[in-house]
């Protein structure tokens, strides 16, 4: 026999216990087991605001996702929705599920906001930022909160280079909310072959303008910082001051040692990149959780010893890739998802298509992040030429 829609929720109320907002809000204060939250509305009705710390389940695809997001199904849950309904009925399905504790709570979000209870709201997107990151949002490891994340983060490019390019170029697509971007160099016609942020009409315009240019046309939710200034002792300081993390993508050793003893200093992590000829390598030195730069080379080595691109080539995708990965790897540290390259070095050879990660660790002795360290101030390498690459 067909059952009408007041059948089915009669049924479902006979089945399934309901809790007021007042109840709810009890029951939450307990420091034992307090209930899992499940919000069962629509995306659009989540971001108008929500319960503290509910998972949000959208109702079309609980059958689907609700084993994935609650496996155990001995769990004590209260599902909402706007007014009662949608969670009455989505209750009623978890029950036929398996789940053998689901409250659903009376009036919904609506009862509980204008019964003065606390609510919050996450970031608020524009109709154009749900669109631009909407493959972003269907990833749980980054969802809306995720992006937001990305939205209000704050990464320091070091080079607007070879390995800059790349990585700025994929942060600014993802949504990093603000590069700041330092490099003293000026657009030359032999870069283009690998720096893929600038363009033939722009030999002789400063990167960091070029490198504005480029990222805010291809996403205007990028505040790019521009900071025409060869990096020193002087003024990384002030400037790693704003940021959270720094992407090194530099072309030479005496920047590099900077840069890492900075963040050591601040405590900030540094998504390092290295290439050369067909070869490049990626890793993070993240102080207090792995090893730093002078933990692998204490001191830089000798000018002779450290060609440049110019004088030994670079093969004009490799950086592209080494680039990437840094980008990757700032993702990850700023959504805290995934495994990052903290303590392993990651080793890419173009020819052989050989991918070696090696470990490494921190080294006791190291004058930098060591038990005892040496170095207690930055230090400018002025003896060391510049190596572009």
């Amino acid at each position: 026999m067909a059952k009408s829609f007041q059948d089915i929720m009669a049924e479902a109320r006979k089945e399934i216990p309901e809790a007021s907002p007042q109840q709810v809000s009890e029951l939450l204060k307990n420091n034992g087991k307090s209930p899992v939250l499940l919000d069962v509305r629509e995306s659009d009705e989540w971001r108008q605001g929500h319960l503290e710390g509910a998972i949000p389940l959208p109702r079309g695809f609980l059958e689907i996702k609700v084993e994935t997001a609650i496996p155990d199904k001995n769990t004590p849950i209260i599902a909402y929705c706007a007014g009662g309904v949608r969670s009455l009925l989505a209750a009623k399905v978890m029950r036929e599920m398996g789940y053998q504790n689901v409250t659903s709570m009376a009036g919904g979000y609506g009862a509980w906001k204008n019964g003065g209870f606390k609510w919050v709201q996450d970031f608020q997107y524009t109709p154009e930022q749900l669109i631009r990151y909407s493959r972003h949002f269907l990833l749980p490891e980054v969802g809306e909160d995720g992006q937001a994340k990305l939205l209000q983060a704050k990464v320091l490019m070091v080079g607007a280079g070879g390995l800059g390019s790349p990585s700025a170029y994929y942060l600014a697509a993802a949504g990093v909310g603000t590069l700041g971007i330092i490099d003293n160099d000026v657009v030359d016609i032999s870069n283009l072959q690998r720096q893929i942020l600038h363009a033939n009409d722009r030999v002789g315009m400063p990167k960091v303008e070029s490198a504005k240019k480029t990222l805010e046309g291809l996403n205007p939710d990028v505040k790019v910082i521009p900071y025409q200034a060869k990096l020193t002792s002087e003024n990384i300081m002030e400037i790693l001051k704003d940021y959270d993390l720094v992407i090194d993508g530099c072309d030479n050793f005496p920047t590099r040692y900077l840069v890492n003893d900075a963040c050591v200093l601040t405590g900030k992590p540094n998504v390092h990149g290295s290439i050369f000829q067909f070869e490049g390598q990626a890793t993070v030195f993240y102080p207090g959780k792995g090893p730093c730069y002078r933990c692998l080379y204490p001191e830089p080595p000798p000018p002779d010893m450290a060609p440049s691109c110019a004088e030994a080539g670079v093969l004009g995708v490799l950086p592209g890739l080494i680039g990437v990965i840094e980008a990757l790897e700032a993702v990850k540290l700023i959504l805290g998802k995934g495994d990052s390259l903290v303590g392993r070095l990651l080793h890419f050879n173009t020819l052989t298509m050989e991918i070696n990660t090696l470990k490494l660790r921190r080294d006791p002795e190291c004058p930098m992040c060591g038990d005892n360290p040496t170095i207690k101030e930055l230090i400018d390498y002025e003896e060391f030429c510049s190596l572009r690459h």
